[in-house]
């Protein structure tokens, strides 16, 4: 469990009338699924038109919702493993901003580090990931167990 879920939860519960585990559920699903290789869960976490974008030496790079849930099924269980650190959260009605720190094992071996900006919209009373952008590095780097 997050070493912030007590300030996080009592924050979100009490100034903005949402449970933390509410608000969080789309994202651990979205890393389990991941974790599972599930594209039935994987695509329910997203909003039908989901933006999925990284940050590369580039530029800004756009995946495709459809392509990044086909590339995650054909993973083995536990190839993909994201693990992840809520360092914000900001909630106004039915829109969240979180921005999280994340490691990432590929097969079981680090592989990189960065950041996700997640933005989540609740639309039928479900939180539903509508935009995240991430950053991708292998420097400086602390692994989150």
């Amino acid at each position: 469990m997050n070493k912030f879920f007590p300030f996080v939860f009592l924050f979100g519960s009490f100034c903005f009338g949402q449970s933390q585990e509410e608000i969080e559920l789309p994202l651990r699903n979205l890393f389990a699924a991941m974790k599972n290789a599930d594209p039935v869960l994987l695509k329910s976490v997203f909003a039908e038109n989901a933006i999925l974008q990284t940050i590369t030496e580039k530029g800004v790079k756009t995946e495709n919702l459809t392509d990044f849930v086909a590339t995650v099924s054909k993973m083995a269980k536990g190839d993909l493993d994201e693990r992840i650190t809520i360092e914000s959260m900001n909630t106004d009605g039915n829109l969240v901003s979180v921005f999280t720190t994340y490691s990432f094992y590929y097969k079981g071996t680090f592989s990189h580090c960065g950041a996700n900006s997640f933005q989540l919209v609740k639309q039928s009373g479900e939180w539903k990931i509508q935009y995240v952008i991430d950053t991708r590095r292998k420097d400086n780097c602390k692994e989150i167990k």
